[in-house]
């Protein structure tokens, strides 16, 4: 069995990271917003900041965790959302706004919603 602590601690890290980037998203209206200006470019790098922070900490809640991500909560892509910290870390002057106004848009609610079903579980 796992530390339950380290598990919750986790949780708790990756959830305040998506309020955070839910926070800085909030006047992004469309993926140009993040190109626009100085403004829009601090956003892209502070959200590209959170989600390499989510990737590695959900490679963390991965390894520590009973049974996989994957094989337990199979509608989040785990291998895609654990594969872009290395895009966003070594490919950082590439970084698509599109992709990133997308994963803001769509991906982050449901993933908020499944680290809280896993954080219902461990109770």
């Amino acid at each position: 069995m796992c530390d339950r602590s380290l598990l919750f601690e986790l949780l708790l890290e990756l959830e305040e990271a998506i309020r955070r980037i839910e926070r800085r998203f909030t006047r992004i209206q469309k993926a140009d917003d993040f190109i626009a200006d100085d403004d829009g470019l601090d956003r892209l790098d502070d959200i590209s900041m959170m989600l390499i922070a989510i990737s590695e900490n959900i490679r963390r809640l991965d390894r520590l965790m009973a049974e996989s991500l994957a094989n337990r909560y199979p509608e989040i892509p785990w291998s895609e959302i654990k594969g872009i910290r290395n895009i966003l870390a070594h490919d950082y002057f590439d970084i698509d706004p599109e992709e990133i106004y997308r994963i803001c848009r769509e991906d982050l609610a449901i993933l908020k919603r499944v680290l809280g079903k896993i954080r219902h579980d461990l109770l």
